[in-house]
């Protein structure tokens, strides 16, 4: 099964106005192939005009000189104080949630076998640069998880380029997200309205395939997303599976030119359950490994860089759900919280806030 890819560009045009836009029932259909694919996959490929293959080359080119650094130079850059929330996070730091969380163990028994997921050996070997994209609120009771960017020296084009593509995703989930709320049934701007400056991050990860490039070795062991949606531009090394609500694992394949997003903890929140936040992990695969020995006869890095982004509700809105997903049968499962107070939980159980790595 291949995911769907849903072409932004009529609901950009209808938005803006173009007389030569899409018919409304069009329009309609198409929003909700983008909430039936969240809800049945956690996951769905976009093409966004704004969002070219060029920009995320450029954005792939630049973190990969980054992670190409000395792990000292690169670690000038860790901010364990304030969560990892900014700057960058070591390999070795982020636990995958199938190590802490017994529920998650229980889930992954009772699968079968050729739908199980890797099992991790311990901390995950990848590193990650969180960069803060968008505006911040100017009083917020969580200010850990809006603090100021790092910028790493010897790269003057860091700021632009992250920025730049920061925007241009956040600017493709907000689309995905308007669409998702009219497929769901809801007002255009029930999602959106509560992601206003939201603690969004740009969250590229960094793997080093020459010492962790042997196959079956665990990048990212299986878990969710806290955050609300997520968003990638293509990765250069395959290795992406995902899990679809009916429990079948599936390898990613993102076309060239596309984005993937997947649903994460807050959208099951404001769903009261109906959309599950989506299941992945990523590790090296055969076909990782065939990239690996192409980029090697082109003299290309063998750093797997992911370019992802993770958009957040607002730290200090309240999640719960929304609209008519208050009835839906699981609700009473997921009670009014901070989403801030949500994030910070969650950061606990993954190691990155108040405990020493593993």
């Amino acid at each position: 099964m291949d995911l769907p890819v849903v072409d932004l560009a009529p609901f950009l045009q209808a938005a803006a106005g173009d007389a030569a836009a899409a018919p409304a029932e069009a329009l309609r259909a198409l929003c909700a192939t983008v909430s039936a694919s969240l809800r049945d996959t956690g996951a769905l490929l976009v093409k966004d005009p704004r969002c070219t293959a060029a920009d995320n080359d450029r954005f792939l080119d630049v973190v990969e000189r980054y992670f190409a650094r000395s792990d000292d130079s690169k670690r000038l850059q860790e901010r364990p104080h304030l969560h990892y929330q900014v700057g960058v996070t070591p390999e070795g730091v982020e636990v995958p949630r199938s190590l802490v969380d017994k529920e998650m163990q229980d889930r992954i028994k009772s699968m079968p076998e050729e739908f199980q997921p890797a099992t991790p050996k311990g901390p995950d070997p990848k590193w990650r640069y969180m960069w803060r994209v968008g505006p911040r609120p100017s009083n917020t009771r969580f200010k850990e998880l809006n603090a100021e960017p790092v910028i790493p020296d010897g790269l003057p084009e860091w700021k632009e380029t992250m920025d730049s593509w920061g925007a241009k995703m956040i600017s493709a989930i907000e689309v995905v997200a308007e669409m998702a709320a009219i497929g769901f049934g809801l007002s255009k701007d029930a999602f959106t309205s509560l992601m206003k400056e939201g603690p969004h991050l740009l969250a590229p990860t960094g793997s080093n395939l020459l010492r962790h490039g042997s196959e079956g070795t665990v990048f990212a062991g299986f878990h969710y997303d806290l955050n609300f949606l997520t968003i990638h531009g293509r990765s250069r090394f395959p290795g992406l599976n995902i899990w679809l609500s009916n429990g079948k694992k599936m390898e990613v394949k993102v076309p060239v030119g596309c984005l993937l997003i997947q649903s994460g903890k807050q959208l099951e929140w404001l769903t009261g359950g109906e959309c599950l936040a989506g299941m992945h992990e990523v590790v090296v695969t055969k076909r990782t490994l065939e990239a690996i020995e192409l980029a090697k006869e082109q003299n290309r890095s063998l750093w797997r860089i992911s370019s992802t982004l993770f958009s957040h509700i607002a730290s200090d809105a309240t999640l719960k759900p929304l609209g008519h997903f208050a009835e839906a049968p699981n609700a009473h499962s997921y009670p009014p919280i901070c989403a801030g107070e949500y994030v910070e939980q969650e950061l606990s159980a993954i190691n990155l806030k108040g405990k020493v790595a593993l």
